[in-house]
């Protein structure tokens, strides 16, 4: 598995056989020349028989020449590029193949079987421990928080988000843990934090992945926008209730094993208007998110804390 350096950390609980490569791209193997010398030491220190492009941009592209210069089976993801544009110009309803049954795709390509049995990380094993997460007391109900996205069209506005936390602490018996990492986005999550009883920023405390997979693996649910969280929850079997604006589901990056009546979006005809959610909102309000109401948002949270099923549609 070659990936850039931070995310290779993520690769826990992993099979015996998966060797995961950290790679700098920006400095060690920087440039069409850098990402050539990548591909030769890949072929030298590996052996590599196949390649399985689950990314499929101009840099894989450069490695992906290399080895079939050197007859080494290349597949490739489809990005169903075709299908994507006619869905946020609204010429069609079709949604984008699910992209984890797209990686699926590539590996058939190069006869290798996939199978269908994961639920998640560290199944039937134990769990992570962190001497960062507390220990979780009888009727507590966890809630982990991810207000950010890396665009403003995925992310619910901010004094929105602090009425939700405020409703959900409120509630005595629920603690609240904000998920974020940017230098903003803690400064934000701290005053939050300091305005409520049983909130905790994990921005504030130093962790890895192992310590949030081990939070992850304690909360009954996460709140979260259409973001990498919400695929950390996924990976950990943990509900998600998922707020959409700029992008949908249909998009094809659904939370794996997560269940569409969860999630959270409005209605409108512009919506979907964007892929990653890059796109400026053509309203300048982003009202596809401002249009679901805090009370909304906590009356899905804590029906699928207390466990009370999935709702049966969208607001």
């Amino acid at each position: 598995m070659l990936t850039k350096a931070w995310p290779a950390s993520m690769f826990h609980d992993r099979p015996d056989n998966l060797m995961v490569v950290g790679i700098d791209v920006k400095q060690e193997y920087k440039g069409p020349s850098g990402l050539m010398r990548l591909a030769s030491m890949l072929r030298r220190e590996y052996d590599i028989d196949a390649v399985a492009d689950l990314h499929n941009v101009l840099r894989t592209w450069v490695i992906d020449t290399s080895m079939r210069l050197h007859g080494i089976d290349v597949a490739r993801l489809d990005k169903e590029r075709a299908r994507r544009k006619a869905l946020i110009t609204h010429k069609s309803d079709d949604p984008v193949t699910p992209t984890i049954e797209r990686y699926r795709k590539v590996f058939e390509q190069l006869n290798l079987a996939t199978g269908k049995d994961f639920t998640r990380l560290y199944d039937g094993k134990p769990m992570p421990v962190s001497s960062i997460v507390l220990d979780k007391e009888p009727g507590q109900r966890w809630v982990a928080v991810s207000p950010f996205s890396a665009h403003e069209g995925k992310c619910y506005p901010l004094e929105l988000m602090k009425q939700v936390v405020a409703q959900l602490s409120q509630r005595g018996n629920y603690w609240i843990f904000l998920m974020g990492g940017g230098k903003d986005e803690k400064i934000a999550l701290r005053t939050i934090a300091r305005e409520n009883q049983h909130v905790i920023s994990m921005a504030e405390l130093k962790h890895g992945f192992t310590d949030e997979y081990a939070l992850l693996g304690k909360c009954d649910v996460m709140l979260t926008m259409d973001s990498a969280n919400m695929h950390l929850a996924s990976l950990m079997g943990l509900k998600t209730v998922t707020m959409w604006g700029a992008t949908a589901p249909s998009c094809g990056f659904q939370g794996y094993g997560q269940d569409s009546r969860d999630d959270l979006q409005l209605d409108m005809a512009c919506r979907p208007c964007s892929i990653y959610g890059e796109r400026e909102c053509r309203y300048g309000d982003f009202r596809c998110l401002s249009g679901i109401s805090p009370e909304q948002v906590v009356g899905r949270v804590v029906q699928i804390a207390e466990g009370l099923g999935s709702a049966p549609k969208n607001p």
